[in-house]
């Protein structure tokens, strides 16, 4: 099964799209930023469904847990799976193309719309009056290696013909997690971005340690008016969770955007390369002042648990919040 989330889906999405590939399958392999792969295989086996049925209950699924479409292919190679899933219109639906009907129904696609061949690939062999993908099988293996090159050609030549040995391989997407927020209207005042920052780093530190984790790296993106946007990531110089060591990367971060009077409609602040928390090495601090800080951290959790997120805070994102 080949599956196409839509073009601009935010990564947080397609991560949860991930996890419910992975309810279907054990073996899903994410190619992103907008696909995966799923072998069927052993689904079929658990679920007890042809697969067609599998294709519209990952549908549905996603249709009504995250109000995302998606489009899937669903065959006996990954290229005829990944080849299907480009001709359902979007924006979504489910295309099966059995084993035995494989060279009838690649036989009349355009050359271009078989998976694997690209603009030039396909332009080239329409120099020598090769328009369709049944043309391409039709002709011998050497001759396409003549026009492709070597091992371009031998790998054209065989997925015309429906031959893709290639695996499904597990492969997840590296452990990240974002937060964000949109302002109401455009935002000129830094004092409003830098509040509205230290919210989001706020917000992201305390969803690392709840959920044991710790960053490498913070990537912050800003969102301007007519839809241009800025990104920068940096390293943190330890893997880290509280809000302190955050806060002063987030800052770094935003400083070096050089924001002169842009018209902001929002920001997103990720943790990327996370790790375990028992992964990080404690060093011993001789910081009095930041040990006392994170005891104070550790205390606002508590209350937060008990009381909720918005309960306590920094004065500067509770002034925000009025």
């Amino acid at each position: 099964m080949h599956v196409r989330c839509p073009d601009r889906i935010r990564e947080d999405v397609y991560r949860q799209v991930l996890e419910l590939l992975a309810d279907l399958s054990p073996v899903v392999q994410a190619l992103p930023p907008t696909a995966a792969l799923v072998e069927l295989k052993g689904a079929l086996r658990y679920h007890g469904s042809e697969v067609h049925r599998l294709g519209e209950i990952l549908r549905v699924r996603t249709l009504t847990r995250l109000g995302v479409d998606v489009r899937v292919g669903i065959g006996p190679s990954i290229t005829i799976a990944a080849t299907a899933s480009a001709q359902v219109e979007p924006p979504g639906g489910v295309l099966t193309v059995p084993p035995g009907q494989v060279t009838g129904w690649l036989g009349p696609l355009p050359v271009k719309a078989l998976h694997g061949i690209g603009p030039q690939q396909a332009a080239a062999l329409h120099d020598y009056g090769i328009h369709t993908v049944g043309l391409l099988a039709a002709v011998s293996p050497e001759t396409v290696q003549r026009l492709l090159g070597g091992k371009a050609g031998r790998l054209a030549a065989d997925r015309a013909r429906g031959i893709d040995p290639r695996p499904v391989v597990p492969r997840t997407l590296p452990a990240a997690a974002n937060v964000r927020l949109r302002f109401e209207g455009h935002v000129l005042d830094g004092a409003d971005v830098r509040a509205g920052l230290l919210d989001l780093v706020v917000q992201l530190a305390r969803l690392l340690r709840r959920r044991h984790q710790a960053a490498r790296a913070l990537t912050l993106t800003l969102q301007f008016a007519g839809g241009a946007r800025w990104e920068k990531t940096r390293r943190l110089p330890e893997p880290s969770a509280h809000d302190e060591d955050l806060r002063t990367m987030a800052y770094r971060l935003i400083d070096a955007a050089g924001l002169q009077r842009g018209r902001l409609t929002g920001l997103v602040l990720k943790g990327d390369d996370l790790v375990d928390q028992d992964q990080v090495a404690q060093q011993i601090s001789l910081d009095h002042s930041r040990e006392a800080r994170l005891v104070a951290e550790a205390a606002a959790d508590r209350i937060r648990d008990k009381f909720g997120n918005r309960i306590i805070g920094p004065a500067t994102t509770a002034r925000r919040a009025s």
